[in-house]
């Protein structure tokens, strides 16, 4: 009983500690006031309004979900591929893993210099292009690793009945493998989504002044003048954030059911 207590405790501090900052921050989104003080005077919702009708940020909000969208439809297929050549024996399969998530551990700063220098001498630098490539670049480690963990938890012997029942490879792959890693797809999916909202540092080398994403715009805008829109767009990202973490709840439950034994 005390062991379970004391987990109980660390467990409810931990949640405090990670929590704490975002409660005591995301008020201030509703403040009526010009500045990130306490108290609040009163609540209003004109710094979502700004967000909505300012030019700057109404843009960079339509720019970011392009960027992602493409983010995450680039990654999302390189990543099934990758994971999918790596499930097989393949020579160097380790050595090959590792270079796929090199960019997880490289500085991004590094990485902004070097993807800069390449984007200049192919001749498509400060284009959107080059934003979902550069982003692409981060994002594809974190869904080789979701995909690559489904993956594991097939049965190869479900793959090879297929076959054996007459089933051609590229049906196995969409009748009976792909449907039994969509967990994997979808999280993985979120994350490089997640990933490219976030990104500001390789953003701020490849990106032109066309492409500015709501991350750079906070970061300038901090850089500027703090405002209180700069939570009201937090806000906005975490409330996201716990939406798409909801639907994947969800995705992981009804498959966690679909595959239960009846």
């Amino acid at each position: 009983m005390t062991i379970r207590l004391l987990k109980f405790l660390f467990g409810a501090a931990t949640v405090i500690f990670l929590l704490a900052p975002l409660l005591a921050i995301l008020p201030i989104a509703f403040t009526s006031s010009s500045f990130l003080a306490y108290p609040i005077p009163s609540f209003s919702d004109r710094w979502f309004a700004e967000l909505a009708t300012e030019d700057a940020w109404r843009r960079s909000i339509v720019n970011s979900l392009l960027i992602g969208a493409g983010t995450t439809l680039l990654s999302t297929m390189l990543g099934i591929l990758a994971a999918l050549a790596l499930r097989r024996r393949v020579v160097f399969a380790a050595a090959l893993r590792t270079i796929f998530l090199l960019p997880m551990v490289v500085p991004a700063v590094v990485l902004g210099v070097g993807l800069q220098i390449l984007f200049a001498g192919l001749g498509f630098p400060n284009t959107f292009a080059a934003v979902i490539v550069a982003h692409t670049v981060v994002a594809v480690p974190f869904v080789l690793v979701s995909i690559t963990a489904s993956l594991e938890g097939i049965d190869y012997r479900t793959e090879r009945a297929a076959a054996s029942l007459g089933a051609s490879p590229a049906k196995v792959f969409w009748k009976v493998t792909l449907p039994l890693a969509m967990p994997g797809v979808l999280s993985g999916a979120v994350l490089a989504f997640a990933t490219s909202l976030d990104e500001v540092v390789l953003t701020l080398f490849v990106a032109g002044p066309n492409q500015l994403t709501l991350a750079r715009q906070m970061f300038s805008s901090i850089r500027e003048n703090i405002s209180p829109a700069i939570v009201a767009a937090a806000f906005l990202f975490i409330v996201g954030t716990i939406f798409l973490g909801g639907l994947l709840a969800v995705v992981h439950k009804r498959a966690a059911r679909s595959a239960a034994p009846a």
